[in-house]
C-alpha cells in the first residue's frame, strides 16, 4: 500500500513536496497552513558585513529590488534548496550548512565570515552574535477549515517542514478535538520534530534536512526511530 501524505508547508514549496511524493507513488493531500508573501525594507549599506545569511529560499524568492545593493556579499545557506535558489538567483555561496543554523554559522567562521547580514521572516529564529536580522518576507496563517485535521486520523501522515509548521498543526488538532495519538507525523529535523510535541501515533525525524529524505523515512520507516 503507497504512503498517504498531507503537505503543510506554504507554496511553491507545497507543490514541489506534493510533485516529489506523487512521483515516489505517495497518495498526496496539499493544506498548505501558511502563505509567504514579501515585506517593505531598507538594505542596510553592505560595507558593514562580510556575508548575507539566508535560512529559507524564501528570502532569496521574496527580497525583492532590495537584494540588488547586496549581490557583492557572499551567501551563507541554510539546507540545499536555500543555496540551490541563491545560485539561481545569480549570488555567490561561500557556505552551505546542511544540518541548520548552528552549522552554517560554523561554516561561516571557518571562512572568516563574521558579520553576516540575515534576510529573515518576520517569525525568525533568536539574534545570534555577530548576526544582524532583517526581515524581508512574513508567513501568514492560512484559515483551515473547522475538523480538517480529522482527515489526518485516516491514516495519512502529516510531513512538517518547520517548527512553525509543527506549532500549528497541534493547535489546530486541539482546535479540532482531533486524538493526536492518531496522527503519524514525520519531521524535517529533530527540531521540527521536537516542536510538535508528545502524543502523535508516531514520529519520525529525518536525518538530512531535505525532500528526499523526509520521503525515505515512510518508505523505509526501519531507517529511523519512531517517537510516541
Amino acid at each position: 500500500m503507497k504512503p498517504r501524505v498531507v503537505v503543510l508547508r506554504p507554496e511553491p514549496g507545497n507543490a514541489e513536496t506534493a510533485d516529489r511524493a506523487a512521483a515516489r507513488g505517495f497518495d498526496v493531500m496539499r493544506l498548505p497552513l501558511f502563505a509567504v508573501r514579501p515585506l517593505a525594507w531598507t538594505p542596510p549599506e553592505p560595507d558593514g558585513f562580510d556575508a548575507l545569511l539566508m535560512t529559507s529560499a524564501a528570502a532569496v524568492r521574496h527580497a525583492g529590488a532590495g537584494l540588488a545593493a547586496l549581490t557583492r556579499l557572499p551567501v551563507v545557506a541554510v539546507g540545499e534548496a536555500t543555496a540551490a535558489a541563491a545560485r539561481a538567483a545569480g549570488l555567490m555561496l561561500a557556505a552551505t550548512g546542511d544540518e541548520g543554523v548552528a552549522t552554517a554559522l560554523g561554516a561561516a567562521r571557518a571562512h572568516g565570515l563574521t558579520r553576516l547580514l540575515h534576510l529573515a521572516g518576520r517569525e525568525r529564529m533568536p539574534d545570534q552574535p555577530g548576526v544582524r536580522a532583517i526581515p524581508v518576507y512574513a508567513s501568514d496563517p492560512l484559515p483551515v477549515a473547522p475538523g480538517t485535521t480529522r482527515t489526518l486520523a485516516e491514516g495519512r501522515t502529516a510531513l512538517l517542514h518547520s517548527p512553525r509548521a509543527a506549532r500549528r498543526l497541534s493547535e489546530l488538532v486541539g482546535r479540532d478535538a482531533t486524538l493526536r495519538a492518531a496522527i503519524a507525523i514525520a519531521a524535517l529535523s529533530p527540531a521540527v520534530l521536537a516542536a510538535a510535541g508528545e502524543g502523535w501515533r508516531s514520529g519520525l525525524a529525518a536525518g538530512h534536512p531535505t525532500d528526499a529524505a523526509l520521503l525515505d523515512l515512510l518508505e523505509s520507516p526501519l531507517r529511523s526511530t519512531p517517537r510516541d
